[in-house]
């Protein structure tokens, strides 16, 4: 897609994105007694009350926990100093809680380029691979999805994006099967991002 480095607004998911890959979902599923391969939020979310909420509870201990191990991603500053030069609008859209999201922007030293309000988490909006989220932002930036990315490593990233009509930009760290039908431009790390930009 020729024309992504013209756009001004920019939303990343973080967990894999921003930083590099820490979390062991194994892990994390095994301690909230989850399937393997299940989808942790949607699993919780069926749970009766007050067992949902106690496990959610564990949630955010296991990723606040990540959250202090996080590292950034090769050439993430980089990438959101020439963003933010551009005088780009940039967004994050998370399936951790805001908490945990404004933890790790921070460890990574990237919370300067976002304001609190346009880091939205599993609380402030419906789960990625719903749109809400993206939508919200833009209507808050008041623009259109022909103006703005989402850039992510996994489906869920790239189908949010699909639906709600932006370019999306897959970060392949070769660990799942590529999606070249949600992909606008498929890429292997941020420090490639920022050549192309």
């Amino acid at each position: 897609m020729s024309d992504i480095g013209k756009r001004r607004y920019w939303v990343f998911d973080l967990d894999g994105t921003l930083t590099r890959p820490v979390h062991d979902f194994a892990r994390i599923r095994t301690e909230l007694g989850l399937a393997p391969n299940s989808d942790i939020l949607a699993s919780l979310a069926a749970l009766p009350s007050p067992q949902r909420e106690r496990q959610m509870a564990l949630l955010d201990e296991l990723e606040l926990f990540y959250a202090e191990q996080t590292e950034p991603a090769s050439g993430v500053v980089e990438l959101l100093d020439l963003l933010y030069l551009r005088d780009c609008r940039l967004g994050i859209l998370t399936r951790n809680s805001q908490t945990v999201a404004l933890r790790a922007l921070t460890a990574i030293g990237a919370d300067c380029y976002f304001d609190v309000q346009d880091v939205l988490g599993r609380d402030e909006v419906r789960p990625k691979p719903d749109p809400q989220g993206i939508e919200l932002l833009l209507a808050r930036w008041c623009t259109t999805p022909d103006n703005a990315v989402m850039v992510g490593d996994f489906r869920y990233d790239l189908e949010a994006g699909k639906t709600c009509g932006t370019a999306t930009i897959h970060i392949d760290h070769g660990v799942h099967t590529p999606w070249p039908e949600l992909t606008d431009l498929r890429i292997t790390s941020l420090s490639q991002l920022l050549e192309i930009l």
